[in-house]
């Protein structure tokens, strides 16, 4: 891939405040151009975006944050990640800059949000990309399916649990590059590197553990269950591009129905590619994104 036609290969770090919680996010310029938000998963950063910033910032003024308790946003006060105060954040940065409308591209809990958001606010948004974004995994659905005290309990344990949790120490970043290898197989080592070196922060003892906030892990118990989740997807209005990759639990969906509930919808899927299909398949994403943004 060519670097930007300006030659500058990387964005500048910005700050915002939402819940009194101090948020970061990258900015890759190009202020005159038409705004593209770039929002990424769970126990994710916005540098993983890097590659297909680089693709778009000469067409777009690309902004990519990190969610609350990720990269190098503040965690939580009281370990709380929930999806309307994820929402809640988006809402406040799109608001601080004065982004809308604009185009939103995003990636699974990221995905999940954005659409949320675009049910919220439909006027808000003029495209919008979810790349695997609407579908929560099978376990967690039956957990929600659980009556509340049941949930509650469950949510109260995985808590405590993870208290105790030791968040795993890496000797080199070669390390703790392998172990993201091994979450996402169709990585490079190259890709792999860059993620990891964006994605850990150096300990005292000169180890490396990574970034997001380990409170992040459990599910809190009060969760939008299908229909609540269907019901705010059926208020989005603009043009949706659903992307799911062949080989990923979040299956197509357009085979159950999943997105039938947005009007304007499209779905594309991609071979060879598992959950991350902007990393899986970066050149046929890329070819599909920008046809689908461009107006």
């Amino acid at each position: 891939m060519t670097a930007p036609s300006d030659g500058i290969l990387g964005p500048s770090s910005s700050f915002y405040v939402s819940q009194r919680l101090k948020l970061h996010f990258v900015d890759w310029g190009a202020e005159d151009k038409p705004p593209l938000l770039l929002v990424h998963g769970g126990r994710d950063h916005a540098r993983n975006w890097d590659w297909v910033a680089r693709a778009l910032r000469d067409d777009y003024h690309v902004i990519a944050p990190d969610l609350r308790g990720h990269g190098d946003s503040a965690w939580s006060i009281g370990g709380q990640y929930t999806m309307p105060e994820y929402v809640l954040d988006i809402a406040q940065l799109i608001d601080v800059l004065d982004l809308a409308p604009l185009r939103i591209m995003a990636h699974s809990l990221g995905a999940a949000v954005s659409l949320q958001y675009a049910g919220v606010y439909p006027e808000k948004v003029h495209k919008l990309v979810a790349i695997e974004g609407m579908k929560i995994p099978d376990p967690v659905e039956k957990l929600m399916e659980r009556e509340p005290w049941e949930t509650m309990r469950h949510w109260i344990e995985s808590v405590k649990k993870n208290s105790r949790r030791t968040p795993r120490r890496y000797e080199t970043i070669d390390e703790a590059a392998a172990r993201m290898q091994e979450e996402n197989p169709h990585l490079s080592a190259e890709q792999a590197r860059h993620l990891t070196v964006h994605g850990v922060a150096r300990n005292e003892d000169g180890t490396f553990t990574w970034k997001f906030d380990n409170d992040a892990r459990p599910l809190f118990p009060q969760r939008l269950d299908r229909e609540a989740r269907a019901t705010t997807w059926r208020r989005i209005t603009c043009p949706t591009l659903l992307v799911h990759g062949s080989e990923s639990w979040h299956g197509d969906p357009s085979s159950d129905g999943r997105a039938d509930h947005i009007a304007n919808a499209s779905v594309v899927g991609f071979d060879d590619a598992g959950h991350w299909v902007h990393h899986d398949q970066l050149e046929g994403f890329l070819a599909a994104a920008r046809d689908f943004l461009r107006d």
